[in-house]
């Protein structure tokens, strides 16, 4: 299956096949009665769909939280990364909990006939590796929350200025929804590169240290890395993408923050530098390399 729609979300439905009827909805923060009023409509749109079972492959944190929020009867079957797809395993969605380095062995364990029913929820630029393997409309989930420990509840991406949820899933059946839902990949990738390198500038600093004490540095890297993605993907992000990332940072004030999985989150930047410096052209993202120098992770 593919995920039938494109939403906002919070943490419960985001792993519920969405109805048909459903589409995104960008709710305005400057209207908070109509914002509420729709996102009790989409909530209960989505609750009223059955949770079918899945596939979880990932028994982490965020495999966990996943099987917690699973069908009422069970059904679900988790499987440790590279473990092969069973030919009785459930014919819902594969719900990818892996890191992103474990992908290929996830998706040589998985029966070309099931890919389409693969949903990755990795962090950062996926875009590169889904088209070398033939997966460009694949489904993937936004997945704007966190579990700090195995076995904690997640806390989910409900902000003061996006109450209906941030989440966002969307699924191949239609690569109009992929492409809209783009820049808010992109600006997840933003929210998670620029929080953690300006965290890892200050040794401690928790994601909520660096929105409270270090938001002028974040806010000035926010800006340069959306600049050099839009001038990149060719796209313009909404007004208030600072505000609406910082938001997030004081949604999961206690998690702390490091430089992880270069290759797909900061190392994608880190590549328009090199192309541009090829080019002999300016860095479209000088604070950003040379902060990545003064931590020497290049």
């Amino acid at each position: 299956m593919g995920l039938k729609a494109a939403v906002f979300l919070s943490v419960p439905a985001a792993v519920r096949p969405l109805p048909t009827t459903l589409r995104r909805h960008h709710l305005s923060p400057s209207s908070s009665r109509s914002s509420r009023a729709a996102a009790t409509r989409i909530s209960a749109a989505v609750m009223a769909t059955a949770v079918q079972p899945a596939v979880v492959v990932g028994g982490g944190r965020v495999g966990q939280a996943l099987l917690s929020m699973g069908p009422p009867a069970g059904g679900d079957l988790l499987l440790s990364r590279g473990e092969a797809l069973p030919p009785a395993a459930p014919a819902g969605p594969i719900l990818v909990c892996t890191r992103n380095d474990d992908l290929d062995g996830v998706l040589d364990a998985t029966p070309k006939s099931r890919w389409q029913d693969l949903v990755f929820f990795q962090n950062g630029m996926l875009d590169p590796w889904l088209e070398s393997k033939g997966l460009a409309g694949a489904n993937q989930v936004l997945a704007y929350f966190v579990v700090s420990k195995l076995g904690e509840p997640p806390v989910d991406g409900i902000t003061d200025t996006n109450p209906e949820g941030l989440t966002a899933a969307f699924g191949n059946w239609a690569p109009a929804v992929a492409a809209r839902l783009q820049k808010q990949m992109l600006e997840k990738l933003i929210w998670i590169s620029a929080l953690m390198l300006v965290g890892a500038r200050h040794p401690g600093a928790t994601v909520g240290t660096v929105e409270k004490e270090y938001r002028a540095e974040v806010s000035s890297l926010i800006a340069e890395l959306a600049s050099a993605t839009a001038a990149e993907r060719g796209l313009s992000f909404d007004e208030g993408m600072e505000e609406r990332l910082c938001a997030y940072y004081r949604a999961v004030a206690h998690f702390p923050t490091a430089v992880k999985e270069f290759k797909w989150r900061n190392g994608w930047f880190y590549s328009l530098t090199e192309k541009a410096l090829a080019e002999g052209k300016p860095d479209p993202c000088p604070l950003h390399t040379a902060w990545l120098k003064e931590i020497k992770v290049i």
